[in-house]
């Protein structure tokens, strides 16, 4: 049997048994098993290890084995997500369909197929929507006079100049903080590259690998040196020394100096938190509300409330496949500025 706890068991890929393996064939296997390992995102593959881990528990828990899939059983946890019977909180129903998916993997990788639509599955997740849906909470917007505020409360150091960059190329890219940090120094093959910046006399040209596949995002020079988000990344790469490979890397421990690691995406959480707590942003609220208030979505929300463009530029920008998730991000909108009462002659 294979393993249990692994995102994916050793044997997924393999030589099929009736040919006899050679050299050449087990270098083959070894760089299939890699690309199966990058089928999905690092995150993902992290979410669903976690998600594979937590089911085998609870069915270890219960006297049942997690294989083959039970539908019946399944159904059962589903409901136990949403309503425990002990002090363990009650999971969000993104969160549960989340799990579902990660099991379904899961089943797939070990030559299993679950059936969602199976009426123990489909009637359960159905009721568990209708009774606890709720609209996704969303991040704060960090603003145009927020993000100044920001990198006014960073040094002029090397770990400033870093940290300056990220805020405002995230800003004015619209980036998930995951694009952030893949992020190359011109075109190249290193093996975390998320996609690559070319510095042109306009602006930066960011050729990205998001979740929607390729795509191209144009950042502008901004109107002074001070705020430039094009700027700011010429200032840290000279400084810094980078002329290839990652452009987000992390500092000597005295700061004097840029190393070859690439930073985690959690930097750009941190980063936000920390300067938005320093700025005196919501300084109305606890600093535990204000800290729950802002995440990296922030700075992709903040572009798509702050620019004053026909929407369809900010859909493109953002790669967004749909005006109405474009409209998600768009916290402080003018709702009513197309108004199709007095367009239909009311």
């Amino acid at each position: 049997m294979p393993s249990l706890g692994k995102a994916l068991p050793d044997d997924t890929i393999s030589v099929p048994s009736h040919i006899a393996g050679s050299g050449s064939l087990d270098r083959l296997v070894d760089t299939a098993r890699d690309y199966a390992r990058h089928a999905t995102a690092e995150n993902t593959n992290k979410a669903y290890k976690a998600d594979w881990a937590q089911f085998t528990r609870w069915c270890r828990m219960r006297g049942t084995a997690p294989l083959p899939p039970s539908p019946e059983m399944i159904g059962l946890y589903l409901a136990d997500l949403a309503a425990p019977n002990t002090k363990t909180p009650a999971l969000s129903v993104s969160t549960i369909e989340r799990r579902l998916s990660g099991l379904a993997w899961h089943f797939a990788q070990r030559g299993f197929t679950l059936d969602r639509k199976n009426r123990h599955i489909a009637t359960v997740l159905a009721g568990i929507r209708r009774k606890h849906a709720r609209p996704p909470v969303q991040k704060e917007a960090i603003l145009r006079d927020d993000i100044l505020a920001m990198i006014a409360t960073l040094p002029f150091d090397l770990r400033g100049l870093r940290d300056r960059a990220i805020l405002l190329l995230g800003f004015a890219g619209g980036l998930r903080r995951s694009e952030i940090v893949s992020l190359d120094h011109g075109k190249g093959d290193t093996p975390d590259s998320g996609g690559w910046v070319q510095i042109q006399d306009d602006g930066a040209l960011l050729t990205l690998n998001a979740k929607t596949g390729w795509r191209e995002v144009e950042i502008g020079r901004g109107s002074t040196d001070q705020t430039c988000p094009v700027h700011a990344l010429e200032q840290w790469l000279h400084f810094a020394k980078i002329s290839f490979g990652p452009i987000f890397v992390r500092t000597s421990r005295e700061g004097a100096k840029a190393l070859e690691t690439r930073l985690n995406d959690k930097h750009v959480a941190r980063l936000i938190k920390q300067t938005v707590l320093d700025a005196g942003i919501r300084a109305d609220l606890p600093e535990k509300d204000r800290l729950a208030l802002f995440s990296g979505h922030s700075l992709r929300a903040g572009l798509a409330s702050s620019a004053e463009i026909d929407e369809r530029y900010v859909q493109k920008h953002l790669g967004h496949a749909s005006a109405e998730m474009t409209r998600r991000y768009q916290r402080r909108r003018d709702r009513f500025r197309v108004n199709l009462t007095k367009a239909a002659g009311l």
